[in-house]
């Protein structure tokens, strides 16, 4: 069997996002997003969010971002309900700028953020044309001084030099 490590680089200013992935594995999760205009939804997926189109059929896009990071678009008329979605994609820090200009040239008014969360993590929140919650999650370096080290600290949680 093959191991696969994660694809989500070290947290921190230099991180450098990993290009899309595109080999075949066995999907252990993905996302299925019924949409009423997939070329649109397919579209805004890949110059918005940053995904690939990894192949389309007349029924399905599978688009992919980092390895695990796999979106399935279907017709919607193929779901018996439209339900609300929301899912978290990792990412690098400097991503999150341009993905929320891509987003909001596609879409004025998809994005809200990027905010920095108390569990040490910046996300920016992107509602796709489809209507799903899309939040890219970028991890901080953990910190080794101050309140919120402290705050982790009596989590339970090591911290780099502690």
């Amino acid at each position: 069997m093959k191991h696969y490590p994660s694809p989500v680089p070290d947290p921190g200013p230099n991180a450098v996002a990993p290009d899309i992935y595109r080999e075949l594995y066995l999907m252990p999760m993905f996302v299925i997003i019924p949409s009423v205009d997939i070329e649109q939804s397919k579209d805004f997926w890949c110059r918005g969010l940053g995904f690939g189109d990894l192949f389309s059929a007349p029924q399905l896009t599978h688009l992919r971002r980092w390895a695990f990071q796999d979106v399935l678009l279907v017709p919607a008329d193929q779901v018996e309900e439209t339900p609300s979605s929301t899912v978290s994609f990792a990412c690098v820090h400097n991503q999150l700028d341009q993905i929320a200009t891509r987003c909001e040239e596609l879409v004025p008014g998809c994005t809200s953020g990027p905010d920095e969360k108390p569990w040490n993590a910046v996300e920016l929140t992107v509602t796709t044309p489809e209507g799903a919650r899309v939040v890219m999650t970028a991890a901080l370096p953990l910190p080794t001084a101050g309140p919120q080290a402290e705050n982790l600290l009596d989590l339970g949680i090591d911290l780099p030099g502690t």
